[in-house]
C-alpha cells in the first residue's frame, strides 16, 4: 500500500494531471472514476490506483485479472486526484495511435475539424456527441485545448476511448488532403448562403468549427469548400461551439441513416 504523498508514483500522477508536455511525452492520460476504469480498453491500461476505502468496499466487483494496480491510503489518493471529491479509482491509459489515413479508410468519412477550441467541457461534449452521431474522427488544431486534460477526459464520459482524435500542425494542408481524397469541407459561418440542412452530407464530409469567442478564422473559412449557416432568431450571432457541432453532426447522421 502507498502511504506517502512523497511516493514517486503519487508524484507522477500529480504531474500527469497538471502537465500537458509530460502527458504528450509519455503518450498517456489519467482517467478517474469507476465508469472510466470499466470502459477503458484493458490492453491500453498501464496501471490502476485505488483508494483504501474504495478498494475495501468494492474489490469483489472489480475484474483485476492481468492488471497492474496499487492501493493508496485515502489521504494520499486525494492528493493524487484532480478532483475535490475523488471517486476512489484512477487509471493511467495509453493513447490510441491515430493518423489521418485511418480516418480516410472509411467509405464516406464524417470528420469534425476544430480550430483553436479552448473550453475542455466543450471538447468533451463534442466527443460524446461525435460518438453518438457516428463520426469517423476529430481533427484539432495545435492551438486547441488539450484533449487529455483531466477536465476534458471526465466530460467525454468514456467517448475518448472510442472516438479517434488527431492534432495537426497545419489545418490548411489537412483540408487539402481531405479534398484530394473526396472529402468536402463545410464551415459553419454567418456568411453561409445556404442553411445547414440544405446541403448533402451522405458522401465524405468534414465540418469546421471555430473558437468559442471568435469562431473560425477568416483564413480557414475561405479555405473551406462551402460555408453553411445555422438559422437563428433574436439577436444571437452564434451558438456555443458544442451546440453548433452537435446540430451539424446529427443532420449528417439523419441524412445517412435515411439514405
Amino acid at each position: 500500500m502507498i502511504t506517502s504523498t512523497a511516493n514517486q508514483q503519487v508524484r507522477l500522477l500529480v504531474q500527469l494531471n497538471k502537465k500537458r508536455k509530460l502527458r504528450d511525452e509519455r503518450g498517456v492520460f489519467v482517467a478517474e472514476g469507476l465508469k472510466m476504469f470499466r470502459e477503458a480498453p484493458r490492453e491500453r491500461i498501464e496501471k490502476v490506483y485505488f483508494s483504501e476505502s474504495f478498494f475495501a468496499q468494492r474489490q469483489k466487483e472489480l475484474d483485476l485479472a492481468g492488471l497492474d494496480y496499487e492501493v493508496m491510503q485515502d489521504a494520499v489518493f486525494k492528493a493524487a486526484s484532480d478532483t475535490q471529491t475523488p471517486q476512489g479509482v484512477l487509471c493511467v491509459v495509453r493513447r490510441q495511435p491515430c493518423t489521418l489515413d485511418m480516418f480516410l479508410k472509411a467509405a464516406a468519412p464524417l470528420i469534425l475539424v476544430l480550430e483553436n477550441l479552448q473550453d475542455p467541457g466543450n471538447l468533451g461534449t463534442i466527443l460524446r456527441t461525435a460518438e453518438g452521431a457516428g463520426v469517423t474522427g476529430v481533427i484539432l488544431s495545435k492551438g486547441s485545448v488539450d484533449l487529455y486534460n483531466p477536465k476534458t477526459i471526465r466530460s467525454t464520459m468514456g467517448s475518448v476511448y472510442r472516438v479517434p482524435a488527431l492534432y495537426v500542425e497545419n489545418l490548411f494542408e489537412t483540408l487539402e488532403t481531405l479534398r484530394s481524397r473526396g472529402v468536402r469541407s463545410l464551415a459553419a459561418h454567418l456568411k453561409g448562403e445556404r442553411f445547414y440542412d440544405q446541403e448533402d452530407y451522405r458522401e465524405g464530409t468534414a465540418f469546421l468549427i471555430g473558437n468559442e469567442a471568435n469562431g473560425l478564422t477568416e483564413e480557414l473559412s475561405e479555405a473551406a469548400d462551402t460555408l453553411i449557416r445555422i438559422p437563428m432568431e433574436g439577436r444571437l450571432e452564434s451558438l456555443n461551439a458544442g451546440v453548433a457541432a452537435s446540430i451539424l453532426m446529427y443532420e449528417a447522421y439523419r441524412q445517412r441513416r435515411n439514405g
